[in-house]
């Protein structure tokens, strides 16, 4: 084995090595004599190459065994508590006898110096502790941001992360870190409709005369028997859009004079609540039908869209036109008393979309089906309207009617007013398990204090 001289110099004043000299005609040999050299004496020769970080050569055709890394090992506290334990078995009137750290450092497989550091601590503490003190100081210390720090900042300085970090003098990482951990909740806030006292007291009216059974035992009518009738614009499409591209994609160009000039066309909607049997098969599915407001007209000029006389669809506009006739209208009244039918007219309360099943669900969910259509004209617009009418699931909207008697509980809760989260039951999963009702029962209590407020006012 061949050393720098400034390297033998080093060890050989440092302490006492037998060095080498390869014979290059016996190289078997020699090597086999080299490994006699004492343990110790590798280990120092190996500390002192890599303190100086010099480069140890050796002869050519003998191969060297790489020398494997020891990594720290880091007792757990079970562990320290255990070598603890043996050292008191091991021990007299508080005092080690001779080699004792030896022996539970061997039987253990730690090293020496660790062992004495454990009963060194558990001298020292008066509680015997001999844990490591790695989770107490371990890791940077986190950011922590005051509660009410938060509430005191206006809402306009919290819609996004951005304007939050902001306002809090923090950066807006710190800020998704909490949101993810749930500290902070995200929440998508609408505006609601107004609602004055008398439009208060006409829910809560409206709510108590959904209630059916006994005084002691009150629940919500089953509702099969009541159409809900109602209007709504369906668009051609949205005035923003999201849409999943390829990396190599070019990006959708849509264009229009306006906005507001989006082609739109009413559809009336009359739906009631669906039917199965006992096995839950479908007995009816209580659709009742769509109606586009348009009318087909010839067209009188040729253009270079279509030629004179071509039918056109043009949608029904009527300027000035009454939303709704009374209840007592006598046309109403003589069409709905034909063929044996006995139709009354009831009104919703106003400013109340919460309390018909159209607007609660049923709008949103039909327009949903009816956007995958991406339709071009207005003839296109109504069949994919009418499609997905028919195409929605009646399970579906009968879960909706389930949803109207849960939020008339809570608007009777609240005395009227719509501030309120419309409640979740899960409803899926009791359909799945033939247990979700029909009727929701009303607790008597609230429907009294509800009487009560009603008298008062």
């Amino acid at each position: 084995m061949d050393l720098d001289s400034d390297t033998e110099t080093s060890l050989t004043n440092q302490h006492i090595f037998e060095l080498y000299e390869f014979d290059e005609d016996n190289l078997e040999e020699e090597f086999e004599a080299t490994n006699n050299i004492d343990e110790s004496c590798e280990d120092n020769l190996q500390e002192e190459v890599e303190t100086n970080n010099d480069t140890v050569y050796i002869a050519e055709n003998v191969e060297a065994e790489p020398r494997e890394k020891k990594r720290l090992r880091i007792l757990s506290n079970e562990e320290r508590m255990y070598i603890y334990h043996e050292l008191l078995q091991k021990s007299v009137d508080g005092k080690l006898r001779k080699g004792a750290t030896n022996e539970v450092a061997s039987s253990n497989s730690v090293p020496l110096r660790t062992v004495q550091r454990i009963w060194k601590r558990a001298k020292e503490s008066e509680t015997r502790d001999v844990s490591h003190r790695k989770t107490k100081n371990c890791g940077r210390k986190r950011i922590s941001i005051d509660e009410n720090q938060i509430r005191e900042l206006p809402f306009s300085q919290r819609t996004n992360i951005r304007s939050l970090a902001f306002a809090l003098k923090t950066n807006p990482t710190s800020v998704f870190r909490l949101i993810k951990s749930g500290a902070i909740r995200r929440n998508s806030n609408a505006i609601k409709p107004l609602l004055k006292e008398k439009n208060k007291i006409s829910r809560l009216e409206f709510c108590l005369s959904m209630l059916e059974g006994t005084p002691h035992d009150p629940m919500f009518k089953s509702m099969h028997n009541i159409i809900h009738i109602d209007e709504k614009w369906f668009y051609m499409t949205k005035k923003s859009e999201k849409y999943y591209l390829l990396p190599d994609e070019d990006e959708p160009y849509r264009t229009c004079k306006s906005k507001n000039f989006i082609a739109k066309v009413m559809f009336l909607v009359a739906q009631t609540r669906p039917r199965f049997d006992s096995e839950e098969n479908e007995t009816f599915s209580g659709k009742i039908g769509v109606f586009p407001f348009v009318t087909h007209e010839p067209a009188i000029r040729s253009s270079i869209n279509r030629v004179a006389g071509t039918m056109v669809t043009k949608a029904i506009t009527t300027d000035n036109a009454r939303t709704h006739i009374n209840h007592d209208d006598p046309l109403f009244r003589e069409a709905a008393t034909k063929d044996g039918f006995d139709i009354r007219l009831m009104c919703q309360p106003a400013n109340s979309p919460d309390l018909n099943i159209l607007d609660l669900g049923f709008f949103s969910a039909i327009q949903s089906l009816q956007y995958k259509e991406a339709p071009k004209t207005i003839d296109e617009l109504i069949s994919a309207v009418v499609k997905s009418f028919e195409n929605f699931p009646s399970i579906k909207s009968n879960r909706i009617f389930v949803s109207l008697q849960l939020c008339m509980i809570e608007i009777m809760k609240e005395k009227g007013s719509n501030k309120y989260k419309i409640p979740h039951v899960n409803k899926e999963r009791l359909e799945r398990v033939g247990q979700l009702p029909i009727q929701i029962k009303c607790d008597p209590i609230l429907v009294q204090e509800v009487k009560n407020y009603l008298n008062m006012e």
